[in-house]
């Protein structure tokens, strides 16, 4: 689905509501990099500009995924970004894939382990946790909940926190990546050429 297509479009920044503009900014990690008068400002993130059409909606949202990625969360990032990069390949989420490939890299996720993702928990490359996550991704796609003996491998690995997280992280971007499909969102593009496996098309 291309711009012209999409079913939402992102909305211009110079459309954006008051609120928008004073909100939805304090989630990039360098705002002053996206300033409107600031010479050569970077382009504002697809995302938020589709999360600018309905902010009373999507600032707790943004506000819930800080907890999962910023320094309250307990996961490993690296594990973390694993699951979400599983779940956009599961979903066909064009968005989600580009962004986290990049995120995922910045973590510690292996350019090996990017190219396993499609392989899911049959790639020889992972780790046996790593392994059980992405069965369970896999089974919370399919059966909507981890099976007894993928849970009994976490829970020998992570805590209860840790455990919750998981299954936060995995609900929650799933969500996040059917609202993209549904709505038709582009991926920024990438800075410099992504290393990764080419996401199939969505249906495939």
């Amino acid at each position: 689905m291309t711009a012209e297509s999409a079913r939402i479009s992102p909305l211009p920044v110079e459309q954006w509501s008051d609120d928008a503009a004073q909100t939805l900014p304090r989630y990039l990690r360098r705002p002053e990099l996206f300033a409107p008068d600031r010479p050569n400002a970077l382009p504002m993130p697809t995302s938020l500009r589709l999360f600018a059409h309905h902010i009373r909606l999507t600032e707790p949202w943004l506000a819930f995924s800080e907890v999962l990625v910023g320094k309250d969360s307990v996961l490993d990032p690296a594990h973390r970004e694993l699951l979400v990069l599983r779940v956009a390949w599961r979903t066909r989420s064009q968005y989600e894939w580009i962004h986290h490939v990049r995120i995922g890299r910045a973590c510690g996720v292996t350019t090996e382990q990017v190219h396993a993702i499609p392989q899911g928990a049959e790639a020889e490359v992972w780790t046996p946790l790593e392994r059980a996550m992405m069965a369970a991704v896999d089974q919370m796609i399919d059966r909507f909940r981890v099976d007894d003996e993928t849970w009994q491998v976490l829970a020998s690995h992570l805590d209860k926190p840790q455990l919750l997280e998981l299954s936060f992280v995995v609900g929650s971007y799933l969500c996040l990546a059917q609202v993209f499909n549904n709505v038709g969102l582009e991926a920024d593009p990438p800075s410099e050429p992504l290393d990764a496996p080419a996401l199939p098309a969505l249906g495939d």
